[in-house]
């Protein structure tokens, strides 16, 4: 799927207009962390749910899929927090990237047709979300939303003043380097610091997700370039 090109203070300025219209609809919802399975189920209306994606579908890396016409958001049942806690930081970034199709990409298939049907019953999903297709303009633009709607810049810059008493950064790369020896780090991985772990426990996402973020904002520094937002 083709997209147009979107810059990420376009993405960001969307995602943070969609925190604000729940704000306005919901003003009593704690937005820390950001409650995204109720931005799809309440806010925007959609049919939200669990489903074995990855039998239904036949696709072993199935993250989570939209159907456009239908209004329909399902995520696979392997990512359901309240059976596997572990998934807790995936199932949030998942839902917060189905998000991210539903409001950059909806344009393309709204004026067309139902979808084709699958195996002749249910429509076939209008986007499907792998693990292995992140490097996609599509699937890059959906990261990125989701990335700005679960970690807003106001509240992780708040969080850390917080927790750390300045804005001043935390300099990883000693810590990094110390990670990297003990546990054999893949050539090009960064492993993931203390800091940001602590940070993701707050904003309910993978310690992975939260040290990009804040090594795109300035707060963790470390000796290789990681970030892609601004």
């Amino acid at each position: 799927m083709k997209v147009d090109y979107l810059s990420p203070g376009k993405i960001e300025g969307a995602a943070l207009t969609l925190l604000a219209e729940y704000q306005r609809k919901f003003p009593s919802a704690t937005l820390l962390p950001v409650p995204v399975d109720d931005i799809v189920d309440c806010h925007l209306e959609l049919d939200f749910g669990f489903a074995n994606l990855i039998g239904e579908l036949g696709v072993p890396d199935v993250l989570g899929a939209l159907w456009m016409n239908e209004r329909k958001v399902q995520i696979d049942q392997s990512l359901d927090p309240t059976n596997f806690p572990a998934q807790e930081g995936r199932y949030h970034f998942t839902v917060a990237h189905e998000c991210g199709h539903w409001i950059l990409h909806r344009r393309y298939f709204l004026d067309k047709a139902a979808q084709p049907s699958l195996f002749g019953g249910e429509a076939e999903p209008s986007i499907v979300c792998r693990s292995s297709q992140k490097k996609k303009p599509v699937e890059w633009q959906a990261d990125t939303f989701a990335s700005y709607l679960l970690m807003p810049k106001e509240q992780v810059f708040a969080v850390w003043q917080e927790k750390h008493g300045s804005l001043e950064p935390y300099y990883a790369a000693e810590e990094i380097a110390g990670l990297t020896a003990r546990w054999s780090v893949a050539d090009g991985s960064i492993p993931t610091v203390r800091v940001a772990k602590e940070m993701a426990q707050i904003f309910k996402v993978s310690g992975q997700a939260m040290q990009i973020r804040l090594n795109s904002l300035g707060l963790i520094q470390t000796s290789n370039e990681q970030s892609i937002l601004v």
